[in-house]
């Protein structure tokens, strides 16, 4: 890839992603992050952040300057004992990363896998679990990046809870609009970011989890600074982040939550993603690309397509062509299929994807054209 992404390119990505011109405004103050104004406004927003999740009094949100897998580390790490050994259910490269995650910082951990285009068996997983006691903990990808792939994150949390464990789930492409209640599903912790479906910036990571969990495996994280107990430990105190937090994305982020209850919450958003991807997905096999993913599967968050085995498409000049006329897309992470990404998330709706799809079949035309001259 070699087309640069300009000012006022819409980011068709799953995060960083297209923001509204309030969410930017928003960055425009500086603020002390030791003022009291700053700590009642990163104290609203952490709150807001727990009920969002389903969270209720035994719930905590702590935040951590950093990516979503910053919050993923921190929750492996902190919720994780090094006696406790995890199962992490893989169908994608953000299993995958997990599993990465759990051997760098010493955690036992055993995987159940399936294809990227799967998903896990419930019977299966009981089944594992029922099999080996020395499994106390399951983590899970609530919708796995990789593809768009929509797990099912209500059948796991069913099976793990009647088998007596806790679940731990990597929510980042679906926090903020895909359904999410922690005390009803009695999930244990959930981490996400500030980007993607709550259409902040970048730069938070966070993980709400049970309180008495949290105690219950105070020091055992690997970790300083991503520490969650410590964290935790330290903004009920004084309200003070251990590290200097970043404000501006602070900021950013209490007026996308803002903007998130202007919409209607997340059942609203949802239907606007739902109507993004559904013309995504329409107008692109209007263009000949096929989507990876079976229509049960495909979140409306990120639509993996499948390449053309064709002489005229190649994925550089297909991004470069599409960045000239103002948008940015992913590129693939399938294993077994070349695939490419398009986001159907962020501040656009069914407008911007016709007006991208319109780009899309000019810069087919235009490569097939030249691969006739």
């Amino acid at each position: 890839m070699t087309g640069d992404v300009r000012v006022g390119t819409v980011l068709l990505t799953p995060g960083p992603l297209t923001t509204s011109a309030r969410v930017k405004a928003a960055m425009q103050r500086d603020w002390g992050s030791r003022d009291p104004e700053f700590v009642r406004l990163s104290a609203a927003m952490l709150d807001r952040l727990r009920v969002l999740a389903g969270g209720d009094a035994e719930h905590v949100c702590v935040p951590l300057q950093g990516s979503g897998t910053f919050a993923v580390e921190a929750m492996l790490g902190s919720l994780v004992a090094p006696q406790e050994r995890v199962l992490l259910l893989v169908n994608g490269a953000y299993g995958r990363r997990m599993a990465e995650i759990c051997r760098r910082i010493g955690r036992d951990f055993d995987v159940y896998e399936v294809e990227e285009t799967a998903t896990h068996d419930p019977q299966e997983l009981g089944r594992r679990l029922a099999g080996d006691q020395g499994l106390s903990v399951v983590a899970a990808v609530h919708c796995e990046t990789t593809s768009g792939l929509l797990n099912p994150l209500e059948d796991i949390a069913t099976v793990t809870r009647a088998a007596g464990r806790r679940l731990l789930v990597d929510s980042m492409s679906g926090f903020g609009a895909l359904p999410l209640d922690m005390a009803a599903l009695g999930i244990s912790a959930v981490a996400a970011s500030s980007n993607k479906c709550l259409q902040g910036v970048p730069g938070l990571g966070f993980v709400i989890a049970r309180h008495d969990e949290l105690e219950a495996r105070a020091g055992v994280a690997p970790s300083l600074v991503l520490d969650l107990h410590d964290q935790a430990r330290a903004l009920s105190g004084d309200g003070q982040w251990r590290f200097t937090p970043p404000t501006h994305v602070v900021a950013a982020l209490v007026e996308a939550l803002a903007e998130l209850e202007d919409e209607g919450g997340p059942a609203a958003r949802l239907a606007r993603y739902r109507g993004n991807r559904d013309a995504l997905v329409d107008g692109m096999r209007r263009l000949g690309f096929r989507p990876a993913l079976e229509p049960e599967l495909q979140a409306p968050v990120i639509v993996s397509f499948v390449e053309p085995k064709a002489e005229w498409y190649r994925f550089d000049p297909f991004y470069d062509a599409l960045a000239r006329r103002g948008f940015a897309i992913y590129a693939g992470k399938m294993r077994e299929l070349g695939t490419f990404r398009v986001g159907t998330i962020g501040a656009i709706d069914t407008g911007v994807i016709e007006r991208f799809l319109a780009a899309a079949e000019a810069v087919v035309t235009e490569m097939k054209q030249k691969l006739i001259r």
